[in-house]
């Protein structure tokens, strides 16, 4: 199955740790451990596309020619679980701006209910990176971008750790503009829309909240 918003990061690091993420004997701090880490390996595949401007420097030698991001970067994890990989971002790119959507999936429906809203100003000349753990269905990830568009947001990526065939297809639907980076595609999804294989539900795995 090809779909042309999708960047699958193929890492060995990666697969290592998505292993320990996988595995429901694995503890909550080995958890968090592994998806600090995996997370390393992300922001590097994200960042990838990032545009750089040329700056002058001087060495203590000589003067030469450096660079700098070209533009913000805002980082918007999906609470809860999407803190859990803030971090490992923040050590990349220390002057990016954090804002935080708290959206979740009612039980019965499946869809989406978003609950807070806070962004850094000026989010429209920024790069957006949307950080949550699993694209399961879509739907709390295409609130999410839309309550960004909503605000101006024109240049977003989505980026997870797993992701079903059904959420990257609705993505594909109400947003092709947005590419996604994920670490693995799973199988699909099962009557309650948790992904399959999957990891379980990585909030609750990461807090200790099972």
């Amino acid at each position: 199955m090809t779909f042309n918003n999708l960047t699958i990061v193929d890492h060995p690091l990666a697969r290592r740790d998505l292993t320990i993420l996988r595995d429901k004997r694995t503890t909550s701090l080995e958890f968090r451990n592994s998806i600090r880490r995996i997370s390393s390996v992300l922001v590097t595949a994200v960042s990838q596309s990032f545009k750089l401007k040329k700056v002058n420097i001087k060495t203590p030698l000589q003067k030469t020619v450096g660079y700098q991001l070209k533009h913000q970067i805002v980082l918007v994890p999906v609470l809860r679980a999407g803190l859990s990989l803030v971090e490992s971002f923040l050590e990349m790119i220390p002057d990016a701006k954090v804002g935080h959507i708290g959206i979740y999936r009612n039980e019965q429906t499946l869809q989406p209910v978003d609950y807070y809203l806070k962004l850094p100003r000026n989010i429209k000349q920024a790069k957006v990176l949307i950080i949550d753990p699993m694209l399961a269905t879509g739907g709390s990830a295409s609130a999410a971008i839309q309550f960004l568009k909503n605000r101006g947001a024109k240049d977003i990526t989505l980026v997870c750790l797993v992701a079903a065939p059904q959420g990257v297809s609705y993505m594909n639907k109400n947003h092709k503009d947005v590419p996604i980076y994920t670490i693995a595609l799973d199988k699909g999804l099962n009557p309650k829309g948790y992904i399959l294989p999957g990891l379980g539900d990585a909030g609750d795995r990461t807090y200790g909240t099972m």
